[in-house]
């Protein structure tokens, strides 16, 4: 069971009810805002490819840049925003959103575009370091079911994002310029909406807890699990050896560590871990569905990007309805069973056709939604001490988890089982077309896309159908990342148990 305190939520009186809702709005369409972002730029990379002749590595390196950045901005920001204010963090926000928007628009080559997405990726950051902690601290009593209601805004960014790329492909071209103009529309509505508005001091700032304090709450083992993403992923780009990235990583967690005097708390960092598969469950499969479905959908003589549209629809429309759930199920129960419809769903799709799919995506869908602004709001209830930088930090692990391993885990199963497939059915084939290749997982084998050129159409037909094949068991594999989660939800939930149930800490009242 869940106890919370009788306290009211004091910023009510401060802000105004209407001052914060108005100040929730313009949170909301900050985050919708980010989400549009990548929709667009997804849709987008293969023209600007052809426009301005990029390598396939060229295309990766933008797309990449458009991920750490986010996350470390996240943390950076995270550090010093209580002290510069959350107006003026979401002030530096918008006004990196117009800039990089305008760089795109009249972009003239690569170096332009890798600067407006750098640009973007850094107002994402700080934008999203804004939002969580001040809904956290203007809804203290419900954070779970607030931070729910906040996080529909990025479905809500990929629905309306997704359809407006659908239909441009279902109508005819449209100049790549125009597609990404419209991302002023969501950027101007919440910089018009932040105009004026007062906000919320941070319960910690209130409590009188130090930034001190609130260091020690994630400790150095916490600062590790977040900066060996973020120093692994810019040493990659700089093409530093990895160690290098490490030594860089230990030194500066081992700095961390003898100012804070604190590894960090226990259950804070295990929840640390357990972001890594639950964004490559969510985040991870969604950058991957349309591709993986493309095959099923096709046979049905529909797009697949109907798939991320229709599950991000089912997320933006029951975050909304968090608040009796939550009450219903309590934060740990609900990602329980959210877990457990995520599982059934990926081995449904795995093997669903025709209609069929439409059930398997329900099921994944609702075992998504629910997953990230649960896991924050539980940080939030249970570390009010760690601030912004607790609450940041778990989003951070979890994108730069997900852009880093999650994903090219997810393209590697993929290679994988086409590989395995080919070397059983067709031995003298996969000796012709198969390469070794290196990843940020390590050496692995795959068919090289060059040899693919050589083939006649019925071999290459025949890679087409492995191809298919393979991509629809990746999904029963990413299975994997919900269960685990399950187990170490499982395992917090008979802790609290003994402890009495689960229970929201309040600064106030300590």
């Amino acid at each position: 069971m869940i106890k919370r305190s009788k306290s009211t939520d004091p910023d009510v009186t401060e802000l105004g009810r209407s001052g914060r809702m108005m100040l929730f709005w313009s949170c909301f369409m900050a985050i919708a805002a980010t989400a549009a972002v990548f929709v667009i730029r997804g849709q987008v990379i293969g023209e600007w490819g052809e426009e301005f002749g990029l390598t396939e590595t060229q295309k990766g390196e933008i797309l990449g840049v458009g991920l750490w950045p986010f996350a470390g901005a996240i943390v950076l920001a995270s550090l010093v925003v209580d002290r510069i204010g959350y107006g003026r963090t979401m002030a530096f926000a918008f006004c990196c959103h117009i800039l990089s928007t305008v760089i795109l628009i009249f972009a003239k080559g690569y170096w332009w575009l890798y600067l407006g997405t750098f640009i973007v990726s850094i107002g994402n950051g700080a934008a999203q370091a804004v939002a969580d902690p001040v809904v956290a601290s203007m809804f203290r009593r419900n954070k779970t079911t607030w931070l729910n209601i906040l996080h529909a805004s990025w479905p809500a960014g990929m629905v309306a994002g997704g359809i407006f790329g659908i239909a441009v492909s279902d109508l005819g071209d449209l100049d790549w310029r125009w597609r990404v103009a419209t991302l002023f529309v969501p950027m101007v509505i919440y910089g018009l909406l932040m105009l004026g508005r007062r906000f919320p001091v941070h319960e910690r700032v209130e409590a009188g807890i130090s930034d001190h304090e609130m260091f020690r709450e994630t400790g150095a083992i916490g600062m590790f699990l977040v900066l060996v993403f973020l120093f692994g992923e810019m040493g990659r780009w700089l093409g530093l050896p990895w160690y290098v990235s490490l030594a860089c990583s230990v030194a500066c967690c081992g700095a961390f560590g003898v100012y804070t005097r604190s590894l960090g708390r226990p259950m804070f960092l295990f929840l640390l871990l357990l972001m890594i598969p639950l964004a490559t469950t969510e985040l991870g499969t969604d950058s991957w569905i349309t591709d993986l479905m493309k095959g099923p959908m096709e046979k049905l003589g529909f797009n697949a990007g109907w798939v991320l549209v229709y599950t991000s629809l089912i997320m933006m429309i029951l975050r909304f309805c968090a608040a009796p759930v939550v009450k219903i199920l309590t934060p740990l129960g609900l990602l329980i069973v959210s877990c457990v419809l995520a599982a059934i769903g990926l081995v449904m799709l795995s093997k669903a056709a025709g209609l069929a799919i439409l059930g398997a995506a329900t099921l994944y869908g609702v075992g998504k939604t629910y997953l990230w602004p649960t896991m924050l709001g539980i940080v939030a209830e249970r570390f009010p001490k760690g601030g912004a930088l607790s609450l940041n930090a778990t989003s951070a692990v979890g994108m730069m988890s997900v852009g880093i391993l999650g994903t090219v885990f997810l393209g590697q199963i993929q290679d994988r089982a086409v590989e395995s497939r080919l070397e059983k059915e067709q031995p003298a084939l996969h000796q012709q077309i198969v390469a070794k290749k290196d990843s940020v997982l390590g050496e692995y084998q795959a068919v090289d896309p060059g040899h693919l050129e050589k083939l006649g159409d019925d071999q290459k037909e025949t890679i087409e159908q492995l191809t298919q094949g393979a991509s629809k068991s990746a999904l029963a594999t990413i299975a994997v990342f919900p269960v685990s989660m399950l187990l170490g939800y499982i395992v917090l939930f008979l802790l609290f148990r003994r402890r009495g149930g689960y229970e929201t800490v309040d600064l106030q009242h300590s």
